[in-house]
């Protein structure tokens, strides 16, 4: 199984933690099942429950792969192979990125970022699934500093142009003056 990955994060807010969120402590369980799982049965499982994929696990119940909507859909849909002779492990991406529910949001947001993935499951000390967050999990988190951002910058935007808009309304305003006195002759 592939290791988490932690680093030092200088915005350390409330929240900050996979655990802290609120999200975390009201989540299902991740859908599970087996390499040896037809890909049928795992996608009715997925839609019955409207999750975008099922976790892989072995004997112990440690991840070994993960399946996603995607991956059912390139590589069964798109390579023509049936879904009920091809199993879970055909399919799975092995050894997934996965988490501890101590690591930082802001450090998975860039992870998941950069390495262009969309679920991560979050583990115990054995390598169990505990949870599973999804971008969305972290749009949320980050909600509050992309409003803040816009703000800044329409502020930043208001303030450079600000010469040109008093130029503006100068024009305006002697406009329609000149209006207003044109309309009393």
């Amino acid at each position: 199984m592939a290791e988490t990955t932690q680093t030092p994060s200088t915005a350390q807010r409330g929240g900050a933690r996979l655990k802290d969120r609120t999200e975390y402590r009201s989540k299902p369980r991740p859908l599970t099942g087996r390499a040896s799982d037809p890909v049928v049965g795992a996608v009715h499982k997925m839609a019955e429950k409207r999750y975008g994929c099922i976790i892989v696990v072995d004997d112990d119940g440690k991840i070994e792969g993960i399946v996603t909507e995607r991956d059912v859909m390139t590589k069964i849909v798109g390579g023509k192979m049936d879904p009920e002779k091809t199993t879970l492990g055909d399919i799975m991406t092995e050894e997934p990125r996965v988490a501890r529910e101590d690591d930082l949001m802001l450090d998975w947001l860039r992870i998941m970022s950069n390495e262009r993935f969309r679920r991560l499951p979050v583990v115990d000390d054995e390598g169990r699934p505990k949870a599973l967050f999804t971008q969305g999990d972290f749009v949320s988190y980050t909600w509050p500093d992309l409003a803040e951002q816009a703000k800044n910058l329409a502020k930043a935007t208001m303030a450079s142009n600000f010469p040109w808009l008093l130029v503006g309304g100068a024009v305006l305003i002697y406009a329609l003056g000149t209006l207003v006195v044109v309309g009393l002759r």
